[in-house]
């Protein structure tokens, strides 16, 4: 059922909240053998909840490339994971090699040595790889439950999202300003790993994801736990200033092309739009992100 019923009769296709107009390589080698706990690192041992907020599987069927984490700041977040502990293939150049056994950064992954040439040979043609590799399983994520109680700070939903990039940076700027973790649907989301994890500077690792079936009743659900819902529309009658009241919030985020879908709008309390007062609306989403979590981190009083 809706929780904004007023929005009931808004027409399909909004103007996103951030201004936007709608418009590899592998070695084949064989994955790690090997277990592991099946959470992130954020919470191994998550316990069992209802069906539709429980942790997911990882998910099969994707190329080897989004299955390796590259780059200096991600790998080694990667290795510092808990989750991570056991698994994974872990390929370093000479240089870089030397310096993670130098600094006992590998807890307790073996390091394969290999040229800079074949590390590039082996990764997506152009990553920036800065000499470190990491082959591992995507991360399944968390109980819905387990970023929602208690109800308070920031929790951000990321609605059909799919720009890896994008995502990436929105991890990034949820870490730095405290955000509890991020909410995606399992279906339309990219695996973090790959220039994902690339573009969030490690995030990924330390950040909490929880992965649903369905972001209306993820919802209903966090309603239900205390939390109010603010989506961003860029056609919306409140500023973000304005709707932001300092309670627990879930920040809905929607794609550039189409902005939150009409359904999920229809779940949130309210829906805020960013002022831009330079008439050049093309905020990209990723920095439309940063501007509503700074905003509701300082209606929070920046706590």
């Amino acid at each position: 059922m809706s929780r904004n019923p007023e929005r009931n009769d808004r027409k399909s296709g909004k103007k996103p909240a951030f201004g936007g107009k709608p418009g590899g390589r592998s070695d084949g080698a064989r994955p790690t053998a090997g277990g592991g706990p099946k959470a992130g690192g954020w919470n191994p041992n998550p316990s069992p909840r209802a069906a539709d907020s429980a942790p997911r599987p990882a998910r099969g069927g994707k190329a080897d490339a989004d299955n390796f984490v590259w780059g200096r700041h991600p790998v080694l977040a990667a290795l510092a994971n808990p989750a991570r502990k056991g698994m994974g293939r872990l390929l370093a150049t000479p240089d870089r090699a030397a310096e993670i056994e130098r600094d006992g950064l590998a807890h307790g992954h073996r390091i394969e040595i290999i040229e800079p040439q074949a590390l590039d040979r082996m990764l997506p043609a152009g990553a920036v790889h800065q000499g470190f590799a990491f082959k591992v399983q995507p991360l399944e994520g968390v109980a819905l439950e387990d970023l929602a109680e208690p109800a308070s700070g920031i929790i951000v939903m990321l609605d059909q999202l799919t720009d890896p990039q994008n995502v990436g940076a929105i991890f990034r700027s949820a870490l730095a300003f405290g955000a509890r973790g991020i909410v995606v649907q399992d279906r339309h989301s990219p695996a973090l790993a790959g220039a994902l994890a690339k573009a969030s500077a490690g995030a990924t690792e330390r950040l909490p994801c929880a992965r649903v079936t369905n972001l209306s009743r993820a919802l209903e659900r966090l309603a239900d736990l205390g939390w109010r819902a603010v989506g961003l529309d860029g056609a919306a009658d409140l500023t973000l200033e304005q709707a932001m009241d300092g309670r627990p919030t879930v920040l809905v985020m929607g794609s550039e092309g189409d902005g939150v879908r009409r359904l999920v709008a229809e779940h949130c309390d309210v829906m805020a739009r960013i002022p831009m007062p330079g008439g050049f609306e093309s905020l990209n989403v990723s920095n439309a992100a940063a501007i509503a979590l700074y905003e509701a981190t300082r209606a929070r009083g920046g706590t």
